[in-house]
């Protein structure tokens, strides 16, 4: 009773150092990537993103009601849910080890004293508080994610495993693994993470259950675990519902019954199946089947959280993935078909021939009274395939990725070996150990990683060993040097877990090869199973925070080692004590000292005021395009919970060629109309006009908009092509385009000012860029011809030029947006487009002056990568608008904007990218005869650019190859270019200095190459 009570007190202790940890440092309001789309579909209990988290919705949902109606507050709790989340993880971390370490230390009947009390506590204190304080679960803990709350019910169901161990042979031991499958059920509606303990946990079953263990029981043991893990994964999560769509699919279509139907007799079959089947397992005394059917209907209960997804689809929520209502379109989300699929065991390379398409079957949608055929299931058939596929995606910048890191020819046809090579370089050297690196060894900078020795990479702060790998540490950079995530644990966090691993398999083999084997499935076989494709767009490490756990349990275990190995020097309660702070000082202490200025968000609204910026670039009742996660979530959010200029029409392009998202433009959404178009559902139903070719009909010119959605609209044969298969599909003519302007529209809708009407332009004319056109693009043009000016049409600044479907010519920079304007094209006077940045400088400067909020930028504690990348953006708005000014002669402005420069944005240099702004900048400062600001830039400039390539040039020779050359080429050219404004603006001396610098660097490459 002693030790428990001691046992709990502590690990509440480690609860509440990991909590307070959490709140002081979670970001006060939204962060960027997946949480804006998270806590607004959570306060108004939305349909996120597949495969869906309802739970986790509900859950933050509780937390939000802390807030007690301040909308300005919903995130903050939100984010703390996570925190609690995350520190219960650490209370449940705690008792495992505490327990698994008891095992060890009792093993022989020994009695608990005092000494073993405190090096079992000592050993549960280190290894809780050094996952608490590790890189990638920190991360996680203090934003509204999935992956806190996931953690939790991993540590749960991993300590209630260890608890029915203790209790296995007691008549009731069994609840505990009711108890584990109902937590089992309820995961799989926050992240499918934590089925990967299920193998785990049918070893110490089988340890536990077996005297005379066997290696045709561990194998076998090893099957069942999978087969379990099979039988949830696909035969619950999916087959579930995909039996349930199908009987659906009966009674609507053969039987002539509403929707649902089917399902629900489904539903009532699979009650009826398993009562019948735990009725019988108990008259029968057959205690396995009994276990086995309680467990599926406990999964059952748990994963019934997904009747949210389908409840709330039907009520046409604003935010409404995939608007899964019936079972066809719930079956679709929960196999995240929205995403594609990739290859595992057998499949193409990158340049594998594609000979043929094989049919799968069909695609059901919901249509006015029965499931429609929507189109075929196809998989490509390719002439030649590989065992193992790793290197798979066709995509460009891929494909040139996977021959640069694996020295490929261009005819080469990757083998076995080839793709194990590249998954052990790249998915398990880059995706993996980098990270696990990070947790345990130190981290270099939070650049986003992309293979560069440069960027994103582990770092000890031992230079030797560091040399050792990633080439001459001797002068490290400003992006390392000086960036919070510089983080040094000098290899202390591996070595400890390391100890504690050798000393775990001599002491108890079974626990230990039981913790390996969460180890890897909850890591390597995660690298396996995601076959992650190269050039991620952010970093991936919340994808394996289980194995990290894993790691912290045994760097907990490490302290008994150390304990007893220091017990034959000095006197064992010393020896208790010693090791105990000997691990909080080599892994928690270290870890949170370092960690704590890269992990604290507590002053920065970056994600918040920047969606605020983007929504005050508009004119009311814009419909503003978004593209990226980051510019469109922190909006939603911002619409969604602060009720922040909802008069705007969002529209994701990364979504509008689906039509359940093109149906949800169509509904008013808060105060914004619907978008006008003249399709009809039936014109953009799924597997309708998904795809349109262009077939060239020779139209001279340019084709009227109009005319050219119409065709593309048309169920006239003569407006279609016929395609291979012989089905008849909708083309467009050409790709020419005009749209005619009558200028009084635009003055009658305010767009315009009646002073600026001799800039409008009788016609727009444009062409598409590509020889395809999509649902979407079908869908931009129609509302192009259907708005007929009466609302403002901006881009975001983030949307790639490739998105504005040739219309560049007439965006206008207004802030952080680009506005459509139909304003006469800028030519020379020889006829040649002006090729500038078009900005509208009054609205521009209105905007940025009054209306933008800063996230508190200059002041701010801690950036991280994406805040830097806004500082970019920001950056380039201020130079655009103010070369305009000056252009306009409004130099007094174009100061003025200047100053608000220094005022609101950080002088410092994240990245190479940094010393852009400050370049243009520079430039501008010179054309306003601000020569000192100018001088004092570029010399900021120059001292960085220095460190970063020399840095680079003593790594690059020290590996004997070429490091980073993109960063050299960009800084060399920058400092060409320095050199010449300078010059040009009069300060020779500097100019002259900057050459200098520039030469005396150039030698320092030519082994390699001369930079530009």
């Amino acid at each position: 009773m002693r030790y428990n009570k001691i046992n709990n007190i502590v690990g509440w202790v480690c609860f509440a150092i990991a909590l307070i940890t959490y709140a002081l440092t979670l970001e006060p309001s939204v962060s960027f990537w997946d949480c804006g789309e998270f806590i607004a579909s959570a306060f108004k209990m939305q349909v996120v993103h597949q495969p869906g988290a309802p739970l986790f919705l509900m859950f933050e949902r509780f937390f939000s009601l802390l807030a007690f109606g301040q909308t300005d507050k919903i995130a903050y709790w939100m984010n703390f849910g996570s925190a609690a989340a995350s520190a219960g993880t650490i209370l449940f971390l705690f008792w495992t080890i505490t327990a698994l370490a008891k095992k060890v230390v009792t093993r022989n009947g020994e009695a608990l004293n005092e000494t073993k009390i405190i090096a079992i506590m000592g050993a549960g204190v280190v290894g809780a508080l050094a996952y608490t304080f590790s890189d990638s679960f920190w991360f996680s803990a203090v934003e509204a994610e999935v992956y806190a709350l996931s953690s939790l019910f991993t540590a749960i169901v991993f300590w209630a495993m260890l608890k029915w161990e203790a209790v296995a042979d007691e008549p009731r031991a069994d609840r505990w693994l009711l108890f584990i499958a109902y937590f089992m059920g309820m995961s799989i509606a926050v992240h499918l993470l934590n089925l990967l303990t299920i193998p785990v946990l049918a070893y110490i079953y089988y340890f536990r259950k077996t005297k005379n263990v066997t290696n045709k029981g561990i194998i076998k043991t090893f099957f069942i675990g999978v087969l379990i893990l099979a039988f949830i994964l696909y035969g619950i999560v999916q087959y579930v519902v995909y039996f349930a769509a199908y009987f659906d699919l009966f009674f609507v279509n053969s039987l002539g019954l509403g929707f649902g139907s089917g399902a629900l007799f489904f539903g009532l079959m699979v009650v009826i199946g398993l009562f019948l089947g735990i009725r019988y397992s108990i008259k029968a005394r057959k205690r396995v089947l009994n276990l086995a059917l309680l467990s599926t209907v406990l999964i059952l209960f748990g994963y019934s959280a997904f009747a949210m997804i389908v409840i709330r689809a039907h009520a046409n929520t604003n935010l409404n993935n995939s608007d899964p209502d019936n079972a066809f379109a719930l079956l679709s989300y929960l196999n995240r078909e929205q995403y594609g699929d990739r290859p595992l065991l057998n499949g193409p390379n990158y340049n594998s021939e594609k000979i043929d398409i094989k049919e799968k079957g069909n695609i059901y949608r919901k249509g006015e009274v029965k499931y429609e055929i929507a189109g075929k299931k196809t998989e490509y058939v390719y002439g030649k395939t590989t065992i193992l596929p790793r290197m798979y995606s066709d995509n460009d910048q891929h494909i040139a990725y996977y021959k640069d890191m694996m020295g490929f020819s261009d005819t080469h046809f990757p083998g076995l070996i080839d793709n194990i090579g590249f998954m052990a370089k790249y998915q398990i050297g880059q995706m993996y150990m980098r990270y696990f690196m990070w947790n345990f060894v130190g981290r270099q900078n939070d650049i986003h990683g992309q293979g560069s020795i440069y960027e994103g990479m582990w770092l000890s702060g031992i230079k030797p060993i560091d040399a050792l790998f990633l080439g001459d540490q001797t002068n490290l950079p400003p992006t390392i040097s000086e960036s919070n995530a510089y983080n040094r644990f000098y290899f202390l966090p591996l070595i400890i877990g390391l100890i504690g691993v050798f000393w775990h398999f001599k002491r108890n083999q079974k626990d230990a090869g039981i913790l390996t084997l969460l180890f890897l499935f909850t890591g390597l076989a995660i690298v396996l199973y995601l076959n992650q494709k190269p050039l991620e767009p952010r970093e991936r490490d919340y994808a394996y925070v289980g194995s990290f756990y894993a790691f912290a349990i045994w760097i907990g275990l490490g302290v008994l080692a150390i304990y007893e190995w220091l017990s034959k020097k000095i006197t064992a309660k010393t020896a208790a004590i010693g090791a105990t702070v000997f691990g909080l000082l080599g892994a928690p202490i270290i870890m949170a000292a370092e960690g704590w200025d890269d992990h604290d968000r507590s002053d920065r609204t970056v994600a918040l005021d920047i969606a605020i910026d983007y929504l005050e670039s508009c004119a009311p009742n814009a419909i503003l395009f978004t593209y990226g996660d980051n510019d469109t979530y922190p909006l939603w959010y911002a619409q969604e919970v602060e009720n922040i200029r909802p008069d705007i029409r969002l529209i994701n392009l990364s979504l509008f060629d689906t039509d359940w998202y093109i149906n949800g433009t169509l509904q008013p959404m808060n105060e914004s109309d619907p978008i006008p178009l003249s399709m009809k559902p039936q014109q953009f139903v799924q597997g309708v006009r998904d795809v349109l070719y262009f077939e060239d009909y020779k139209v001279p010119g340019h084709l009227e908009l109009k005319t050219v959605v119409d065709i593309m609209l048309s169920e006239n044969d003569a407006d279609k092509m016929t395609l291979q298969g012989g089905e008849k599909t909708n083309i467009f003519p050409t790709k020419n385009f005009k749209l005619t302007i009558n200028p009084e529209d635009l003055i009658k809708s305010g767009q315009v000012d009646a002073s600026q009407v001799s800039r409008i332009d009788s016609v727009m004319k444009w062409t598409f860029p590509g020889n395809y056109l999509t649902k979407g693009n079908l869908a931009m043009f129609d509302m192009l011809v259907q708005n007929n000016w009466k609302r403002p049409i901006y881009f975001t600044s983030t949307v790639p030029t490739r998105q504005f479907n040739g219309l560049d010519n007439y965006l206008y920079t207004e802030g952080l947006a680009k506005r459509l304007l139909p304003f006469k094209i800028q030519t020379d006077e020889n006829g040649e487009l002006i090729q500038r940045e078009l900005v509208n400088t009054e609205d521009s400067y209105t905007n940025i002056m009054t209306k933008f909020k800063w996230g508190n930028l200059k002041n701010a504690r801690n950036l991280d990568n994406q805040s830097t990348d806004d500082i970019n953006i920001l950056s380039n708005m201020f130079n655009a608008v103010i070369e305009e000014l000056i252009i306009e002669g409004k130099t007094e402005k174009a100061k003025k904007l200047v100053d608000k420069y220094f005022e609101v944005l950080p002088l410092k240099h994240y990245t190479m990218r940094s010393a852009m702004g400050k370049y243009f900048l520079a430039e501008n400062l010179y054309k306003l005869k601000d020569n000192k600001r100018a001088n004092q830039l570029i010399k900021l400039n120059k001292d960085f650019i220095v460190k970063e390539v020399t840095y680079l040039a003593d790594v690059s020779n020290s590996k004997n190859r070429l490091v980073g050359s993109q960063n050299i080429q960009i800084g060399m050219s920058f400092l060409a270019n320095m050199a010449r404004i300078a010059n040009e603006y009069g300060e020779t001396a500097l100019a002259d200095d900057l050459q200098k610098t520039y030469n005396s660097l150039e030698n320092r490459f030519s082994a390699f190459f001369a930079p530009e």
